[in-house]
């Protein structure tokens, strides 16, 4: 790779991570081919990017910004994974991946500013994705509109039955 190549990809990698939430850093060391093709294949699905990296290259990419302590996760084979706008999906995908692939192992990652340890990314998996928050707070926000509809619904059938109830006594009489 020439230095023109260099700073093509280190421009490249500063305006993919600029923009991630968050950003996962894996080893790949002994991962099959046919394995990587399918986590690929997997992430691509999804919308998440990943990257096998020149660690040096991420280290000048990052650099001078607040992903620069990520660097201390670069070392051997490395692999980066981002998605533009939910910071837990790649988590949840890599993690899921290593369940069955041991080969995989997540090293740590960024998110929010912070650098984490592979238990940092544990916990970012299990956190609820983009969509499942905003599920979430959709039925916060129609959670009392449904309470009020169903008890204006009860009000009226017990006004109903109250007139029906009326109505039978006075024809038997």
């Amino acid at each position: 790779m020439n230095r023109e190549q260099k700073t093509q990809a280190i421009e490249r990698l500063q305006s993919a991570l600029a923009s991630a939430p968050s950003v996962v850093v894996a080893g790949f060391s002994g991962l099959t081919v046919e394995a990587t093709d399918k986590l690929r294949s997997e992430l691509r699905k999804s919308g998440v990017s990943y990257e096998v990296v020149k660690n040096t290259l991420v280290k000048r990419a990052i650099a001078g910004t607040d992903k620069e302590g990520m660097g201390a996760l670069l070392k051997g084979n490395s692999a980066i994974a981002f998605h533009s706008e939910d910071p837990a999906l790649p988590a949840k995908l890599l993690k899921d991946f290593a369940k069955t692939n041991a080969a995989l192992t997540l090293r740590g990652g960024w998110v929010a500013g912070d650098v984490l340890d592979a238990a940092g990314v544990e916990v970012l998996s299990k956190l609820p994705g983009k969509n499942e928050l905003r599920a979430q707070l959709l039925s916060l926000f129609s959670a009392p509109a449904s309470s009020f509809a169903r008890l204006l619904q009860a009000k009226l059938d017990q006004a109903n039955g109250g007139a029906e109830a009326t109505s039978e006594a006075s024809a038997e009489a």
